[in-house]
């Protein structure tokens, strides 16, 4: 490694490690929740939402700093290539087949890492709060569905990742930004039509005064809506919401069942206007294309420091050692963390955009008011987090910020 790769790999670490100890600070210490907040909530529903917000935000901080320990150990001696070594052995020397077995086994140890707290957060702190409606079966069942579809889409791009930059020594980057570019867009497409029947049962919206909300909503949107379903998301969770998804053809709004059982029309009117509003904007496209920019970026920005780190590995003829993933995955993460504040302020911009839609599609800012009051009261929100917290990690406005802008409507 030269001293330049060594400067870059420690500004990351130092930087990544000066974040996570801010956002823990934040999270145990957030400070006062501003005065007005009283006006809509009382103070052991603020104080009872921040202490779950407190053990959420840790769990998660926890995990992505264990998972980067783990990578450094493997990455600061020589046990990355050790293992890489070991596992070429066992194959006899071919290559792919070493490169799948050796990947398998880092994503493995990974899942180890990071089980303990996923397990904690998803499973017994929702029971404990009284948000899951799971058993431990159902959730095992989750965890392992979702752990082979991310074990099959992530070996694939590896394998292929490692196969360019034995095809295109100097330009695989961009090969690999241009793939994942298209890739984005594809699964976006595929994603409600094969992916999330695998979780859930999706149902069109039954003719009622919901459906009749709909059709009146995208008359004024100048939306044609093909679907509107609604997802039984009560078979896992208490909590209420709803998204927009899709590309072309699958673009379809999802509302959770327990949002038409558990909030009255008016609310439930708000909500499917804000989804119809980042359908009109064009939300989903703009973010893809956001995401292209970000992919030739990112691995421009991996070719550039693995190129210093591993000198003599990268300059020999053929693709990539697999050891070199130890390195990928590690900068992956490092770089996605430190880049979350982009991301986010992106997409709270789009949150407000479909907010401010929303009220001139349903003309109701009262009823905005009461759901996002109702929703952050049953989905125990944090209602003001600290401003380092939303920086870092917030992809939707506070809701008292929210329920703010709302009121300026009515003024």
């Amino acid at each position: 490694m030269t001293s330049k790769a060594g400067l870059v790999w420690s500004i990351l670490l130092i930087t990544a490690g000066i974040v996570s100890l801010a956002f823990i600070f934040y999270t145990l210490f957030p400070g006062k929740v501003p005065s007005v907040a009283g006006q809509y909530f009382t103070p052991s529903e603020i104080e009872r939402a921040r202490h779950y917000q407190q053990i959420m935000r840790l769990l998660g901080i926890m995990a992505f700093l264990a998972q980067v320990v783990c990578l450094v150990w493997l990455v600061a001696g020589t046990r990355a290539m050790a293992w890489s070594d070991t596992v070429l052995r066992i194959t006899g020397g071919r290559y792919y087949p070493a490169l799948i077995i050796y990947f398998i086994s880092i994503w493995i140890l990974l899942k180890v890492v990071a089980l303990p707290f996923n397990f904690y957060g998803g499973f017994i702190v929702q029971h404990q709060w009284g948000f899951s409606t799971q058993n431990l079966g159902s959730w095992w069942m989750d965890y392992l569905k979702g752990g082979v579809l991310e074990l099959v889409l992530a070996g694939i791009g590896v394998t292929l990742l490692f196969w360019s930059s034995g095809r295109w020594p100097h330009t695989w980057w961009a090969v690999a930004a241009l793939f994942l570019s298209g890739w984005l867009f594809i699964s976006t497409f595929l994603w409600p039509l094969l992916v999330a029947p695998l979780f859930n049962r999706f149902q069109p919206i039954e003719e009622g005064p919901v459906k009749t909300t709909v059709d009146r909503l995208a008359e004024r949107a100048g939306l044609k809506i093909k679907e509107i379903l609604v997802m039984d998301a009560s078979r896992r969770t208490t909590k209420a919401n709803a998204y927009f998804t899709g590309l072309g053809s699958t673009k379809r709004i999802v509302l959770y069942d327990n949002l038409l059982k558990n909030y009255p029309l008016e609310e439930v009117e708000a909500v499917i206007a804000h989804e119809m509003a980042h359908w009109q904007r064009g939300h989903i496209f703009r973010s893809l294309l956001w995401s292209v920019g970000a992919n030739f970026l990112l691995l421009g920005m991996l070719y550039a420091v693995l190129k210093i780190t591993f000198t003599y590995e990268i300059a020999r003829p053929g693709p990539y050692p697999p050891h070199l993933l130890v390195a990928t995955l590690l900068f992956l993460q490092l770089v996605s963390f430190l880049g979350q504040p982009l991301q986010n302020a992106i997409s709270r911009h789009y949150e407000r955009e479909a907010d401010r839609v929303a009220l001139q599609l349903t003309g109701n800012p009262d009823a905005m008011i009461r759901l996002h009051i109702d929703l952050a009261r049953k989905n125990l929100s944090d209602i003001a987090p600290p401003p380092f917290i939303t920086w870092l990690t917030a992809s939707h406005p506070s809701p008292l910020e929210r329920i703010r802008e709302a009121e300026e409507v009515t003024r």
